[in-house]
């Protein structure tokens, strides 16, 4: 059960930290340009230089709900880890990890929110460029989708013994 449990510890604190970089990184959308590469992000356009991402006024709204549901998995994930530490050292034995799991499950909620409306409005987007495709942190968005979820599952099914 030792064993079980750093798992599941090591498996959240690498989801934590991929949503920190799929989040602030700017390489969700690459294509190639005159210039090099140009690689766009929630946040900005990036070709040799890193300068404001242009959006249309009728995809910012759409820009900003992505940037606050990215947040808010980084959020709660932290959030998550912390409870477990927490009911780690004060649930008694037998008991299950329902809160965190509640609070993955969350987490995994935003980020299918955030990653699904980024697909539906920006896949393929790059401001003078061609040949654009899905970024790293794009996929590492998605893997954070599905370990999340595994997560919050295996949380709410587990007992501390």
């Amino acid at each position: 059960m030792l064993v079980l449990l750093a798992g599941i510890f090591v498996v959240h604190i690498a989801t934590v930290i991929m949503l920190f970089v799929s989040t602030i990184a700017n390489v969700w959308m690459v294509g190639s340009s005159d210039y090099g590469t140009v690689s766009t992000g929630l946040w900005l356009l990036c070709n040799n230089t890193c300068g404001q991402l242009p959006v249309s006024s009728r995809d910012e709204a759409s820009l900003k709900a992505v940037q606050a549901f990215m947040i808010l998995s980084i959020i709660f994930s932290v959030i998550a880890l912390v409870m477990f530490i927490v009911q780690l050292f004060t649930l008694e034995k037998g008991k299950r990890f329902y809160i965190t799991g509640a609070i993955m499950l969350v987490c995994w909620m935003c980020i299918l929110i955030g990653v699904s409306i980024y697909t539906a409005r920006f896949t393929g987007r790059v401001p003078t460029s061609t040949n654009s495709h899905h970024g790293y942190c794009f996929i590492l968005a998605w893997i954070c989708f599905c370990f999340s979820f595994i997560i919050s599952i295996l949380y709410l099914v587990l007992r501390k013994k």
